[in-house]
């Protein structure tokens, strides 16, 4: 039998400890402290994200019912559930941020050559987005969104050739998502793809002063005038491909350079789009499919929002619902992780399923997470029981 490490500490293992550490002394996460220090409060927090615990109190109850193995999953002791609750609650959100920005620059390599991707495009191409989080306003009174609502929104910049966020951001759900480009630093020559939430001319014109691309949906109240048509292929869908210059009192200002407008006839949706970018070379087509595959930010934003617990909140404070979000991306990133350096064929909802009822397991992960088909003994079962005649 295999005696060593339990899954989850195998899991564990991948982290490195000198970079985590690195984000803790930043911001003296462990700043008189004895016993429950930041390591621990990721390893419960973690722990929680990957057995899908409901509650710090379902979380406190499961490890209780393990007491004599929380040692060897890194817990050094257990906790109470006001001693995690207060962690949550006190130390720095940025510890989390900063460890999962690290988590990133690992994962990134690893999905570079991701197949998913079909355009032939040598250029980096980035979707931004932000995905709206919902919370009680009488309880996350400090989550101001609406007269009686309250959210946080997660502003994410996805490198669409390996679908792994560059870039994440938490506010509360009243920040516009276009004052999230301030916080952007633009690469030379990548594509930003964006849909209407970032329409705003200075702001684009920033972006292409930095040599860089975008693409986004206009609006339809957009005053421009036509400097030149160029053909297209209307059996595609383009209805077409202009160059044009902005003639609004603002807007000419704010974007004083000619920009490409591109119209385009959706057959399955029977909807029209319009799109506006400063590349003028690629070909129109391409354009729209690079606009299409902005869609898998939305795929991305579901996916977490589905596996992860960011959705029902263990703390009440805006640090713990930042600690908590910023602990299950970090969840997803490790996974993810995981995943390519086992170059396991499983997709990652399969590999959260299998890790949710094997934490305890000492099984070696690369074997839980091998791809096998089971295989019934070719014996011969006329004495079985036949249950349908087929």
């Amino acid at each position: 039998m295999y005696q060593g490490k339990f899954v989850f500490n195998q899991v564990v293992s991948i982290i490195s400890k000198y970079e985590f550490n690195k984000s803790v002394d930043k911001y003296n996460g462990n700043y008189r402290t004895k016993d429950f220090k930041c390591w621990q409060q990721f390893l419960c927090m973690m722990f929680g994200q990957l057995t899908y615990r409901e509650s710090i109190r379902d979380i406190i109850n499961c490890l209780s019912a393990h007491r004599n193995k929380v040692y060897h999953l890194g817990i050094k002791n257990l906790i109470s559930n006001s001693t995690l609750t207060r962690a949550n609650q006190n130390r720095d959100w940025r510890i989390w941020s900063d460890f999962a920005s690290h988590l990133i620059k690992v994962a990134r390599p690893l999905y570079i050559d991701n197949n998913d991707f079909t355009i032939e495009l040598n250029n980096t191409v980035y979707a931004l987005d932000a995905s709206t989080i919902d919370l009680c306003l009488s309880v996350f009174k400090w989550a101001k969104f609406r007269k009686k609502k309250g959210a946080v929104k997660l502003h994410t910049l996805m490198d669409l050739r390996g679908n792994i966020p560059v870039f994440m951001a938490i506010t509360t759900g009243k920040v516009h998502d276009v004052k999230i480009l301030n916080q952007i630093i633009f690469e030379t020559g990548a594509f930003y793809i964006m849909d209407k939430g970032y329409y705003d001319f200075e702001r684009l014109y920033l972006i292409d002063q930095a040599k860089a691309f975008f693409v986004i949906r206009a609006k339809r109240n957009i005053k421009f005038k036509r400097l030149y048509s160029h053909t297209v292929n209307k059996t595609t869908g383009l209805k077409c491909d202009q160059t044009i210059k902005l003639t609004g009192a603002k807007t000419s200002l704010l974007y004083p350079d000619k920009l490409r407008r591109i119209k385009f006839f959706d057959e399955k949706k029977s909807k029209t789009y319009v799109f506006l970018t400063n590349n003028f070379e690629l070909d129109p087509f391409v354009i729209t499919l690079l606009y299409k595959s902005r869609w898998q930010i939305e795929l991305f934003f579901k996916w977490i929002k589905q596996h992860l617990k960011i959705k029902k909140f263990w703390g009440e404070s805006e640090n713990a619902v930042k600690t908590q979000i910023w602990i299950a991306v970090c969840t997803y990133l490790i996974v993810a992780i995981l995943k390519r350096q086992l170059q396991s064929k499983k997709s990652l909802y399969e590999i959260l399923q299998i890790l949710s009822v094997s934490a305890f397991d000492k099984t070696p992960i690369k074997q839980l997470l091998l791809e096998h088909q089971l295989q019934l003994p070719n014996n011969d079962i006329h004495n079985q029981l036949i249950l349908f005649d087929l």
